[in-house]
């Protein structure tokens, strides 16, 4: 089993519609997210999408007036349509956003806890 798929069998992905920006270097692309987890994020591609899939990016994702995940990420998946990124790097302000939506919308804290256990042993 790859290592992405087994992430997502790891990780469970929460629908959510927030705004959210893709940065690198000087470029910025809006862009529409499609899912999130502990892991990583899934966006629609922009149509004027040209980010270098070498580098790193830095997602933003509003989830509130003054709540905002923002994560250092790679370019995991470029289907055309959608992109998938892994978190390589996020703060711990974020990261506590993320982990509150999270078990907000899993409604089961043993399961949250067996994702941040996976996640620590993915770091």
């Amino acid at each position: 089993m790859s290592e992405h798929a087994n992430d997502r069998r790891r990780f469970h992905r929460i629908a959510f519609d927030a705004p959210t920006q893709i940065l690198q270097g000087n470029a910025q692309w809006a862009t529409e997210l499609h899912d999130l987890s502990l892991r990583g994020l899934l966006a629609v591609r922009p149509a004027d999408f040209s980010g270098d899939s070498a580098q790193e990016f830095t997602l933003r994702v509003e989830l509130g007036a003054e709540t905002v995940v923002e994560m250092e990420a790679t370019l995991a998946r470029d289907d055309g349509e959608l992109l998938a990124f892994t978190c390589q790097h996020i703060d711990l302000d974020s990261i506590s956003h993320l982990r509150r939506l999270v078990e907000l919308n899993l409604a089961d804290s043993d399961l949250l806890e067996r994702e941040l256990a996976a996640l620590g042993e993915s770091a």
